[in-house]
Formats: structure tokens, sequence, C-alpha cells
């Protein structure tokens, strides 16, 4: 399913290109599903799924047996309806992310505690006080709290569990930078964030697998948690 959302959302990009490209104007017809399947090298489901989207925003009309249509070729509103899609395929991702990281990193914290050499715990020290320093900054503090959690997986000394976050990690990094966002929305957040990362160092330097293992689950958990009230809508008042 993953891999199908991915897919449509190259294809709404693609077709979007094509508008700008071609400066199409209303009323002016789309090609095919199948030419747009064969150009993109993609299913004409996936052709299919993004001008879906495309029509539930009004950009184009699909005419039963008529072919696609524009309606809009306004350039401005064309990027918000391909804008707000990304959102929210990248959401989903986002969660089936957090349930990999849940997986991985509950059970690398637990090993980390109990096998973390002192030049291990230095680095996920370091990270933490790169943390502390950049708590402001979007790229310096994503790539710090990025390599918080990579270098928590490196002290497991469990070489799959390693393998598996450097494999991913591009995706991890896209998470951290998606939930930051997310939570810092509210700038209370910022410390709070901090010291949930502080009270997992400390269990794995103290050596506590139990609660370095509890400790990361919850962490997780309330990521998700928080993620999921941020994107409620506001309700005015």
């Amino acid at each position: 399913m993953a891999d199908k959302r991915r897919t449509a959302e190259i294809v709404l990009e693609k077709i979007v290109e094509h508008f700008l490209k071609k400066q199409l104007k209303a009323d002016e017809k789309l090609p095919s599903e199948r030419e747009l399947a064969t150009r993109f090298g993609v299913s004409r489901n996936s052709v299919r799924e993004a001008l879906q989207i495309l029509a539930l925003k009004n950009v184009i009309e699909i005419r039963r047996g008529g072919g696609s249509y524009v309606i809009q070729s306004d350039t401005n509103l064309i990027h918000e309806a391909l804008s707000e899609k990304v959102t929210a395929l990248e959401s989903h991702l986002v969660f089936e992310m957090l349930e990999v990281r849940r997986a991985l990193e509950v059970e690398a914290a637990a090993l980390a505690a109990q096998r973390a050499s002192a030049k291990d715990l230095n680095n996920i020290r370091e990270a933490l006080e790169m943390m502390a320093v950049s708590i402001n900054e979007v790229e310096s503090g994503t790539k710090a709290d990025l390599q918080f959690h990579m270098c928590i997986v490196a002290a497991s000394h469990n070489s799959i569990l390693i393998h598996l976050a450097e494999t991913l990690i591009n995706q991890m990094k896209k998470t951290i930078q998606t939930t930051r966002q997310h939570r810092f929305s509210d700038p209370g957040r910022y410390e709070e964030t901090f010291n949930e990362h502080r009270e997992i160092y400390l269990a794995i330097a103290s050596g506590n697998s139990s609660l370095a293992k509890s400790l990361m689950e919850l962490h997780i958990s309330r990521v998700r948690s928080e993620l999921s009230e941020s994107m409620l809508p506001k309700l005015e008042m």
C-alpha cells in the first residue's frame, strides 16, 4: 500500500509538471490514462488515482468516456492541490515509520544499556549536547536528533539492527523532520523533548535496560500521540 501511495504522489508531481510545461488552458484535454502511464512508466491505476486527486481539488474534470479536462489552470492552485496531498501522504508514511522505529529502537535501547562502551556513551552524549545548543535550528536540530537515535542503535552492537537502521536512515530523517515540525509548533515542547532524550541517555548510561526500553517506547508513543493531535482541525471557540 505504501509503495502505491508513493507512486501516486510521483505521478501527481509529473502531471503538474506537464501542466506547467505545456501551459494548459481551461477546457484543454489531458493525455489519456494509457498515454500518461506509458510516459511515466507506471500503472494506469496510479495515474487514475493521481487524476482523481486533481479532480477532487477541482483542477480537472474527468468526463465519463471522454477523458480529463482542465478546469483550473491557475498554477498556484495546482501547486496547492499537490502540496496538500503530498502532506497527507507524508503523514501516512510517518505513522508507518514510527511503527518501524518502535520495533527497532525500543529493543536497541535495551541492548545499548547492556552493551554500550565508553565510546558509545560519549557519542550519544555528544548528540544530546548538540540537541541542547540547536533547539531553534531546524537543520542542525534534526541532524542531532537523528544522530542521537542512530548512536543508540550503534551502541546495541547488534549488526542486524545497525544494518536496518542504516538502510532506513533517510526515512528516519524525514520522520524526525516531520515530527519535530509538528511537536515544535508549541515552543513549550522544546524542553520536554530534550528531557525525553536526556532520560533515555541516563538510563542507558546507568545500565538500566528495562528503564531504557520503557523510556524509548514512551518517547515514540508520545511523538505519535502529539503528531496525531497536531493534525486535528483547530476549532474556533
